[in-house]
């Protein structure tokens, strides 16, 4: 047989089917849920907000959906107090020890600038040592440009468009380990500031100028897990 036979007797068994099997593709690996292992659990809050104000007057919620807004020229939540402004959720849940994670879907309006949506406060921590463990803010910039503080990019194009944020928080009598997801991929590690009694906060806080805005939907708390 010549080889243009041998070409067209190998056609035939391709195109019969019987007598080649080819080889499969391996499936592709399911993404991580980096709540895998964690325990949904209940949650309670308090408001804060500009103190001279109605909540009503700085936050609406509708179809699962809470909005909040403040304005740089707002008054701080606490007559006298020298903090920005604010329109925040005060998660009751403080602890000091074990795994806690902070679960939403996020929505950053454009134009909100320098602005705080969400936070590890450290409501009692030793002398000289910083009030938060972890702060991302919102800067107008890229698209809207979130950041770690005022520093590390973490994503650019987050405006005007729903994202999943997850804050996962091993707490210990030492240095604890923070992570940060957004859409389940994990875009920061980093080490906390020490020993703290600490609490989640949501909203937004006012560094910036102007009008600052967040949404959030599919609140969620997590604890018991691991951070591998």
């Amino acid at each position: 047989m010549n080889r243009r036979s041998l070409l067209r007797a190998g056609t035939g068994l391709l195109t019969g089917g019987a007598a080649l099997a080819l080889p499969q593709a391996p499936p592709a690996a399911a993404a991580t849920d980096p709540t895998d292992g964690w325990t949904q659990t209940s949650f309670t809050y308090s408001w804060q907000k500009p103190w001279n104000l109605d909540l009503s007057d700085r936050h609406s919620s509708g179809g699962g959906v809470d909005r909040m807004r403040v304005y740089a020229t707002d008054e701080p939540f606490e007559e006298g107090s020298s903090t920005d402004p604010r329109t925040e959720m005060r998660w009751k849940v403080d602890y000091t020890t074990g795994s806690h994670m902070w679960d939403a879907d996020v929505y950053l309006p454009s134009g909100t600038d320098g602005a705080s949506f969400v936070q590890i406060l450290r409501s009692v921590h030793p002398s000289g040592t910083p009030a938060t463990d972890i702060m991302l803010n919102v800067y107008d910039t890229g698209g809207g440009t979130v950041r770690r503080y005022d520093g590390t990019v973490l994503r650019t194009g987050a405006y005007d468009s729903w994202f999943n944020v997850k804050i996962a928080h091993r707490a210990s009598s030492g240095t604890g380990t923070i992570k940060v997801y957004f859409d389940d991929s994990l875009v920061l590690t980093a080490d906390d500031r020490g020993p703290a009694t600490r609490y989640f906060k949501n909203g937004v806080y006012n560094h910036g100028s102007g009008r600052a805005e967040a949404r959030f939907r599919s609140i969620r708390y997590w604890t018991g897990g691991s951070l591998a």
